[in-house]
């Protein structure tokens, strides 16, 4: 706790001086985020910094790997649900990215099962993509964690379109599904195409 206070008062010193018009602005005006991004927990994947946002840019969800449920209204807690109602129909984000990440812990757990101490929650959270299981299995197996990886982003795709709000957002253009993986290896970001496959992304702009 002592190196987060210690960086907080780093915030203060440095950056709030900085960034104070910003957030009094934000404070004023509310959040009107274009952008919804959809990441796992993990600590070492950090959306902010990988898109280069500023507060206010993006409205985050995290959760272990990456991961949508099916629409279910059904009176229980949905944390992640809960999250993409309010960021789509409260807030009305214009993109949705699905953001899986390199070596997640998830994945492995859904390729080799939860260790015993994580089956009270993480297990049944992650058979949310047990589906795309036997085919991950099938894979090479030095190719099987990175396409788990992609796997659980296009399950989370799909599961999206399973909330009507956002299959009719997406069906009249006033909302578009994206799907991304960050290697926390390399720093490449890829996204998902159309044929469905993973791409990475230029580093540089190409030229006109």
């Amino acid at each position: 706790m002592d190196q987060l206070v210690a960086g907080y008062r780093r915030f203060r010193a440095i950056a709030w001086p900085q960034r104070r018009e910003l957030f009094e602005g934000l404070a004023r005006h509310g959040q009107q985020p274009r952008a919804m991004v959809l990441a796992c927990s993990d600590s070492r994947v950090d959306p902010t910094m990988i898109f280069d946002a500023r507060p206010g840019e993006m409205f985050i969800i995290r959760n272990v790997a990456n991961l949508v449920p099916p629409f279910a209204p059904d009176g229980a807690c949905h944390g992640t649900s809960a999250a993409l109602e309010f960021g789509v129909r409260a807030l009305e984000v214009r993109d949705l990215i699905v953001l899986g990440h390199g070596l997640c812990g998830g994945v492995q757990a859904l390729l080799d099962g939860v260790p015993p101490p994580l089956g009270e929650f993480v297990g049944p959270w992650i058979r949310l993509a047990e589906r795309a299981r036997p085919g991950l299995l099938r894979c090479d197996p030095a190719e099987r964690q990175r396409e788990g990886e992609h796997a659980t982003v296009r399950v989370s795709l799909e599961n999206l379109m399973t909330f009507p709000w956002i299959a009719e957002r997406v069906a009249d253009g006033r909302l578009t599904l994206h799907g991304a993986h960050f290697d926390i290896r390399t720093g490449v970001l890829a996204l998902l195409g159309e044929g469905g496959q993973f791409a990475p992304v230029q580093a540089e702009p190409r030229s006109p």
